[in-house]
């Protein structure tokens, strides 16, 4: 009698179950989230395919691939089935379409809202799990000079620093800065610190003729603005 643990590849299921098959004759297209991530997964056991292990991962994060990125390699191997190689290739499979995302679909050079901003930064900030504070550096015309990251802190907030933004403002020539932070939490409201350290920028800015357009709290899929909300 077979241990129910044995491997059992992709190669051996039924014609039905074939997801590399699948791809290849029909297109990547047809594949569902599932079975996409069974072909990195590459095998099952006896007692679940690779396509039932992969239901089972994205049910334990609501089907939502924003979320099953956010997953580290011990999360995934909490799954049975998913050893550390299953595990680092399902998250390099997901770092590459975060990066193709970021590069290929964002080709924002002039700001002229705060959903232009949004999308600009959403990218390299909204799958983060620990909190950033970044600056978009902007000319009179409102063209990007210069995307940075300011600072980079923990779950409960980040530390920035004013003097450095001028310093960065006054080597680009920037004469416009438009201000962003993550919520890894999800929330969108500005907590009294957000609201403190905005007015603490935008006043150290006038001394400067720089101005500060927006500061937008960016989470997974939304954004909240200051500007659009009048809090400027």
């Amino acid at each position: 009698m077979q241990d129910d643990s044995v491997s059992l590849s992709i190669k051996h299921w039924s014609d039905d179950d074939k997801p590399r098959e699948k791809l290849v004759q029909k297109g990547r297209s047809v594949l569902s989230d599932a079975e996409l991530i069974a072909i990195l997964i590459g095998s099952g056991s006896r007692s679940e395919s690779a396509v039932q292990l992969s239901k089972r991962i994205l049910a334990s994060v609501d089907n939502n691939l924003n979320e099953l990125g956010r997953l580290s390699i011990k999360q995934f191997m909490q799954f049975k089935g998913i050893g550390e190689a299953k595990a680092v290739s399902i998250a390099a499979a997901l770092e590459v379409g975060r990066r193709r995302r970021g590069e290929g679909e964002v080709k924002i050079e002039k700001i002229g809202s705060s959903k232009d901003a949004f999308e600009l930064l959403l990218p390299v900030m909204g799958d983060l799990e620990h909190e950033e504070f970044w600056i978009l550096f902007l000319n009179n015309a409102n063209k990007v000079l210069q995307k940075s990251q300011l600072s980079k802190g923990g779950m409960t907030g980040t530390l920035v620093d004013v003097r450095l933004i001028m310093r960065q403002a006054l080597e680009l020539k920037a004469v416009g800065l438009i201000l962003a932070h993550n919520h890894p939490s999800g929330t969108l409201k500005p907590s009294q610190a957000d609201q403190q350290i905005t007015q603490k920028i935008k006043k150290a800015g006038e001394a400067l003729d720089i101005k500060v357009l927006d500061h937008l709290i960016i989470t997974q899929q939304n954004y909240f603005s200051f500007a659009d909300d009048q809090m400027l």
